[in-house]
């Protein structure tokens, strides 16, 4: 058994993939108590696809990825409520204009380079089993970014979370805590894409915290269970990438996946029973 529980750290790059998947899956539980309080689940897809064209644009420089991806990510959230208010138009036919367009600017990049491009497909799809020191440190320091300006701001996002009217009454700056939100989503999605890639990464945003709600309608409750959910589905999945030799992200989003309606199941069980006969 311990045999079992150890043999993937002999390898480096397992090593740093655990480390790397269960900071990824730590942040994204954080950030997404708020997304799926919100219900930003289709804004989390949205800004996921607009970083795409920032990956090739940096693939293209031969640049960092992660930063060609935050550029391209933060400026659509930023856009978002930009051309939503200017254009007059609803936050969802603006998210789907700019994610559209984005993503369409993306591929037609990738189309324009010459030769064998499976590193920019590998990040439509996760390769969390690639990840370097050097992504590692990346990732780290977004996450620092992130994990700060949640515990700077928690108050207010928190009320913002709950009912903007009422945070808009008591005088908070709304609209730029919509912006820091969707800031800090669109940094969660670029610290995510290479564990779970483009294609998957709302799911890991979204599951486990979703997850947690089910368990408890306490909000700091809510964003501890999500992360002890997020992170053992990391561990699980990569278990399981090792030993059957799958995909490493799609596992890990099965892991969370399943974990959800076992919990949905659990709960209903549980109400079954404890409602009177």
């Amino acid at each position: 058994m311990l045999d079992f529980l150890t043999a993937p750290f002999g390898f480096g790059f397992m090593e740093r993939a655990f480390l790397g998947g269960m900071l990824v899956g730590a942040v994204c539980a954080v950030v997404g108590t708020y997304v799926v309080l919100r219900g930003l689940a289709f804004i989390g897809d949205a800004l996921a696809h607009a970083a795409f064209p920032g990956v090739v644009v940096a693939y293209m420089l031969k640049t960092n990825i992660h930063l060609g991806a935050a550029v391209f990510a933060v400026a659509t959230a930023l856009g978002i409520g930009f051309v939503s208010r200017r254009a007059r138009t609803s936050y969802d036919t603006t998210i789907g204009i700019l994610f559209a367009g984005a993503f369409a600017l993306g591929v037609v990049l990738m189309s324009t380079i010459q030769g064998y491009t499976v590193d920019l497909f590998s990040f439509l799809f996760g390769n969390i089993l690639g990840v370097s020191g050097g992504d590692l440190v990346v990732v780290t320091l977004l996450a620092g970014v992130v994990i700060l300006a949640v515990a700077l701001c928690y108050k207010q996002l928190l009320l913002l979370a709950f009912d903007p009217v009422v945070a808009e009454a008591m005088g908070y700056p709304v609209q730029s805590l919509n912006a820091l939100l969707l800031t800090l989503v669109a940094l969660t999605i670029v610290i995510s894409i290479q564990a779970v890639g483009i294609v998957l990464v709302v799911a890991l945003l979204v599951t486990p915290s979703a997850t947690a709600y089910l368990l408890t309608d306490r909000f700091f409750r809510m964003m501890l269970l999500g992360v002890l959910l997020s992170t053992s589905a990391v561990v699980i999945g990569l278990y399981l990438s090792f030993y059957l030799n799958i995909a490493s992200g799609a596992a890990i989003v099965l892991v969370s996946t399943c974990l959800f309606f076992l919990t949905l199941g659990l709960r209903r069980l549980a109400f079954t029973f404890e409602s009177p006969r």
